[in-house]
């Protein structure tokens, strides 16, 4: 007998599918309660963990630690300013033949990946040429 997912699940699965870009925790707790399908922040964060690990969703952390949410489904990668935060989507993968390769080669079934490239946007650039950035791009080696 196959499990039913929870209610919560499927509103957030469903709020997922139907976005263009990926959500906050907070973000997805304000679009379900416009919709009148509120649920308590709590119980967001623990579906977005469980659907996580289900394979049903993908996370991406942003350079300032904000988790953004996503359906698997969506092939998103990006290319993100450390000065101002914005992020570019990228119109293509340059790793689903490697994605390919690595399941078939250790037998190991991928979900999805990410794929996120640091740096300066022009606009960061231009405005000091030897801008550092505000956001520590690598925190696990301090300078």
């Amino acid at each position: 007998m196959k499990s039913k997912r929870p209610r919560s699940h499927d509103r957030i699965l469903g709020l997922l599918n139907t976005q263009p870009q990926a959500l906050s925790a907070q973000e997805i707790f304000i679009e379900l309660r416009q919709r009148n399908q509120s649920l308590g922040l709590a119980t967001i964060y623990r579906a977005l963990d469980a659907l996580k690990l289900a394979g049903l969703l993908q996370v991406r952390t942003q350079a300032n630690g904000e988790a953004l949410y996503s359906s698997a489904h969506q092939d998103r990668h990006h290319l993100t300013c450390l000065q101002c935060g914005d992020s570019i989507a990228l119109d293509r993968c340059p790793i689903h033949d490697l994605e390919q390769q690595l399941q078939h080669t250790h037998q190991f079934k991928i979900y999805y990946h990410t794929l996120e490239f640091f740096g300066l946007c022009d606009q960061c650039a231009i405005a000091e040429p030897n801008l550092k950035p505000k956001i520590d791009p690598n925190p696990l080696h301090p300078s």
